[in-house]
């Protein structure tokens, strides 16, 4: 028997935007434990904004574990957050009632910042701007990125491999000091509960460097030439993949169109600030698509239309503070509308 470090994951109640929050217990198993093995565990929800004080117990509900190469024996433990009874979802609890489905498909590209003192990496610390943006996207060098923003990233990559998270891929992002990671995964539950990890991993990683994770999409203003930050969304059904055709698609994006409002009311705060029509960004307030158009609300890529429209879209609209569980299930009872055939 080995005593195991878990590290209980949940999602608080502040609003518009909860806060990841994690504690840890020990117990013995005789190997890396299976998710079935894990307690349940309760926690103190007056100082969480999940509970009064006169009744403060809330519960913590496994539903994925991962391990921790931090921790000799670590496991990252993300869970729903459950009334007294164990068995009744929190009103906070945001994963257990949205529409899952193993064959819809998710990619999430997350955007941040990397803050330091109040500003991004690389911004003068008596005020003003460093040079425009342009050359950063990508970029290489140390005028470009800096000389800790890449060990960050690139340490953030490892944590998330060794936990076994899909994590497909980082780059230096439009403006300075923003970088973006993406995560991949199968079924709207799991892929939501990777990225929610995976913020997380960077933000304890930060803790050492004494540099914040900012995921606000907009947290140099809305009136200065310098880009936002987004989770566009990839998406694809087992339908989309394989049956697809010009016809259903068009009727997707119709329904996309009709239910614009509903997606953005779940797709992150203060979005008005980023989709404004500038910076690769259409207007809050208008929906469209269109090929490679990194302007459009929808990016088709030409290799969707090229295989006779299958394959998977990209919604750009999604900021980088908004909920994965929610965007999925909106996504998802949006394709549910239309008729398949």
């Amino acid at each position: 028997m080995a005593k195991y470090k878990l590290e209980y994951i949940w999602l608080d109640g502040y609003e518009p935007v909860p806060n990841l929050r994690g504690k840890t217990q020990i117990k013995e198993f005789d190997a890396f434990p299976k998710l079935e093995q894990l307690p349940l565990w309760n926690f103190d929800g007056s100082s969480t904004r999940q509970a009064e004080g006169r009744s403060s117990d809330c519960v913590l509900k496994p539903v994925a574990i991962y391990p921790d190469s931090t921790r000799k024996n670590g496991a990252l433990v993300m869970c729903e957050v459950m009334m007294p009874d164990g068995k009744t979802p929190h009103p906070t609890n945001a994963r257990a009632t949205i529409l899952d489905d193993p064959g819809a498909w998710f990619g999430f590209e997350q955007e941040y910042f990397l803050y330091e003192d109040g500003v991004p990496l690389g911004f003068p610390k008596g005020g003003g701007f460093p040079y425009p943006q342009g050359e950063y996207y990508t970029g290489v060098g140390y005028k470009n990125v800096g000389d800790v923003a890449r060990e960050i990233v690139e340490e953030h990559l490892d944590l998330c491999l060794d936990a076994g998270i899909n994590h497909e891929g980082i780059n230096a992002e439009v403006a300075k000091g923003q970088w973006e990671f993406q995560i991949f995964g199968k079924g709207s539950k799991n892929a939501a509960d990777q990225v929610w990890v995976a913020r997380y991993l960077l933000m304890r990683l930060c803790e050492k460097y004494q540099v914040d994770i900012v995921w606000h999409c907009k947290p140099l203003g809305k009136d200065v030439d310098w880009n936002g930050s987004g989770m566009h969304s990839n998406f694809s059904t087992t339908h989309l993949r394989e049956v697809g055709g010009k016809e259903y698609f068009e009727a997707l994006m119709a329904a996309f169109d009709k239910y614009k409002n509903e997606h953005i009311a779940v797709y992150g705060p203060d979005n008005h600030l980023r989709l404004t029509g500038l910076h690769e960004t259409q207007s809050i307030d208008k929906f469209n698509y269109g090929v490679a158009n990194r302007g459009a609300s929808i990016r088709v890529p030409h290799s969707f239309v090229n295989n006779d429209y299958k394959g998977y879209l990209e919604d750009r609209r999604p900021n980088s503070q908004a909920d994965p569980y929610k965007i999925a299930s909106r996504i998802l009872q949006t394709i549910a509308t239309v008729p398949t055939k």
